[in-house]
This record gives C-alpha cells, structure tokens and sequence, in this order.
C-alpha cells in the first residue's frame, strides 16, 4: 500500500474526487486535483442531490429483469439499453443480467449497508470543519404512485433491506393524506410512502463548495487536464501522462473519474466494466413547490425542490458517455411526470441534461488498491456517487494513509473476482457483430 504518500494525484473532481482529496487533506496529504473539464461538471452536475442512505440499494434487482427485452430496447423505458454491437456493453449487460436476482442482490445490499450508515455523518464532518454548503433535510420525502397496489414493490424492498441488516422509517398513506401533506401531488396520486431521516442538496452548490475547500485547504485543482495514461515506476512513485498541467509523478494515484475511469484502471488489474449509465434532467417553474424530494416509483423519476425551480430527473441508459442527449429520453420523463405532479409547467424546461453516472455489473462500487499498490480506484458508485461519496473519500483516505482497508471497503475491492466468463462473452460479441 501507499503507507507514507506525501503527495498524491486525484484524477475526477466530482463529489467522489473532491471528497477523496478532502479527507486525504486532512491526513496531511498533499493533493492535487485533475479535471479535463472543471468542478461538478459531470455526473455530478444534474442529478437530484438526495442524500437517501435508506434506500441506497443495488441497481441490478430483479425488478430489471421483469422489464423484458422488448421493454429495456425502448426509449419510454425507464432502463434503456440501444440496440449496438458495442463488445464492451455486450459484456456489462450479460454481467448486470447475471447479477439481477434476489440472492445477489440481497449480497450486494449487505455489502453496502455499512456504508450508507456512515455516509450521512461524512456529511456532517465536512460541515463542521469548514465545507460551507448547505445539506437540507428531506422532511419529507415522498414516494408516490398513481395505482396503489403498486406501493407492494417498494415495501418488498424494504422488507429485503431489513433482512439485510438496514432500515427504512416510514409510513403508507392513501391519496388523500398524501396530498394533504404534500400538495404539489395531483388528483391521480392514490398512495404515498414517506421516507424520514434522508437529506437532499444542491448538488453543483454542494460540490462547488468542496472544491473550494480543497483549494483553501492548499491542493491544486486544474481543470482542461487530461489524464492520458498511468505507470507505476515502482518505489519512485506512479508517471501521470496529461495534457495541460497536471503531468509528473506522485507518490499515489486515486482515479475517480466517474465513467471514463475504466481505461486508465484496466493495466492495473481492474477486469470489471464501468458502463455509463446515462440519467437525464431538466428544470421547471411551479406554482406549488414541493416541501422535500418527490419520487415516482412506478416510472424512476426524481424530483427536487432547487430554489425557485424544480428539478425533474429519470431515466438510466446504458450508451457511451459521450453520445449527444437523447430528447425522445427527455419526452418519456415529461409524460411519466405530467399525470402525478400539480401547477408544474412542464413544458417550461431550462437545463435539458444527460450525463454518465458510472455504473457496475454487480451493483458495487470499486474502491481501494489496484494490482499496484500506488495506483487507487474510487468510483462505479451508479446512483449513490452523491450520497456515498464522502463517506468514500474518507474510507479510502484511511486505507492509502495507513495500508489498512477498512472492513466496509472489502467487498467493493476493485481486484474482486467476476462472476462471469469474459472470453465467452467476447466470442458471442463478435458473433453477433
């Protein structure tokens, strides 16, 4: 392990970088930060900012499963896989196919359940030591659906996440009680959950800020940086190769760079795909502002009150991060938001957005050492980069500094096994090319 690293390169300043970079800071690390862009300007930038530790769960449920074919290779579909001869996509879908029954799933949720417990209080570390962004209660968060049987699936996973060893405060209500207490809720809503004890933020404010407290701590952080490539030059340190600034060598290297971290992890051991998983947003005016975040269940769609607008996000489409916005994803939001919400004028949109939340076969996020004990991975986190991002950096601060990994790092070890066959996958790849 890097026991001893004085100066260390973070690769990815979203919330998982910055956050890594923060607590590495505060062991006495000195730390610069690459982009190739800038601050929040992934991910991190337009997603709905809830800090939901209850319901952080594996993304491969079987749930998925049930979509069908037909249903994943359609634009409506809240999961969204295009039609491609892609190998590399290919072999992630077969693996979160794999992995999307209840027996992995509730292995995976064990696995992450030490960790959402801690993240909320990761949150409250950075508060008080100087991160002067706020972190909103969510009081309350609601879950609401248009046919009230439909709640059974979201109390079936609860009831999982309770055997796994977690807990969801919450409490059923018909559609009148929902509204009630919810009024931005329409007519349609027959049924509601209401989750307590979550938190939501503005996420760009939110990261923003702990950028600046990076900056203030003394880290570089330069932006129109390129990390090229990675090699380990053994006790002399690890070679960063980079367009811009940025380029040298360091004792250790934490690549956090959400969905574009595979290339640069792969020489160093790490076999399992990051896939992009591609979640859409936009922001509308409304008359009545939700009191907390809104989730529709039924559809996977978000909201989130962000001052004087609210944020309306969904969708996961698995397709290069880079490939331009989809408005076909864009329209089946509107719709699947339009019959459920009162006095949001939908068809005021500011901020149509996509970007690539990185996203695992089995649902786990890679953190920790590679096959060289210089080189880091902090990332795969698929939805919960936010929520389970300082909690983290603050994890994986403690092993780079002491060579120790924390027991709720183990299962997310990047060098951890696949549970499927990658040449076989390679070969039906090729054939259906």
């Amino acid at each position: 392990m890097a026991v001893g690293a004085r100066r260390v390169a973070v690769v990815g300043a979203g919330m998982v970088g910055l956050a890594t970079a923060w607590y590495l800071q505060e062991r006495d690390v000195e730390v610069t930060v690459l982009d190739r862009e800038g601050v929040a300007a992934g991910a991190s930038w337009g997603n709905a900012g809830w800090l939901t530790p209850a319901i952080a769960t594996p993304l491969p449920e079987p749930a998925v499963l049930r979509y069908g074919l037909r249903a994943v290779l359609s634009p409506n579909s809240p999961v969204y896989v295009p039609p491609t001869a892609d190998p590399r996509l290919a072999r992630f879908v077969a693996g979160f196919a794999r992995h999307s029954t209840g027996s992995r799933w509730d292995k995976a949720m064990r696995a992450l359940i030490p960790v959402n417990e801690q993240s909320l209080a990761a949150f409250d570390h950075l508060a008080t030591h100087g991160v002067s962004a706020e972190v909103y209660p969510a009081e309350p968060f609601t879950a609401a659906y248009e046919r009230a049987g439909d709640v059974q699936v979201l109390l079936e996973e609860f009831a999982q996440i309770e055997r796994s060893g977690g807990h969801v405060d919450h409490e059923l209500v018909g559609g009148d009680e929902a509204r009630r207490r919810e009024p931005a809720l329409s007519d349609a809503v027959q049924a509601a959950i209401f989750i307590r004890g979550q938190r939501y933020i503005r996420p760009v404010d939110f990261v923003e800020a702990l950028g600046a407290s990076v900056r203030e701590r003394g880290a570089q952080l330069l932006t129109g940086t390129e990390v090229l490539g990675l090699e380990d030059l053994g006790s002399a340190g690890v070679r960063v190769d980079a367009s811009g600034e940025g380029a040298g060598v360091y004792d250790a290297v934490v690549v956090a760079s959400g969905a574009w971290l595979g290339d640069l992890v792969e020489p160093f051991g790490v076999r399992h795909v990051v896939q992009a998983g591609r979640g859409y947003s936009f922001s509308v005016p409304t008359e009545q502002m939700p009191a907390g975040p809104l989730y529709f269940p039924a559809t996977r769609v978000a909201l989130t009150p962000l001052g004087d607008r609210l944020r309306v996000a969904g969708m996961m489409e698995f397709r290069r991060p880079d490939a331009p916005l989809d408005p076909r994803r864009i329209t089946a939001i509107v719709e699947a938001t339009r019959p459920l919400l009162r006095g949001a004028d939908l068809d005021d949109r500011q901020d149509e957005w996509v970007g690539s939340r990185p996203v695992t076969a089995d649902g786990l996020p890679l953190v920790g050492a590679t096959s060289s004990e210089r080189v880091f991975v902090a990332g795969g986190h698929g939805m919960w980069g936010i929520t389970l991002g300082p909690v983290t950096g603050q994890l994986l601060a403690e092993q780079i500094t002491t060579g120790q990994v924390p027991a709720a790092l183990t299962p997310f070890d990047p060098l951890r096994k696949l549970s499927w066959a990658p040449t076989r996958l390679r070969r039906d790849s090729a054939a259906a090319r």
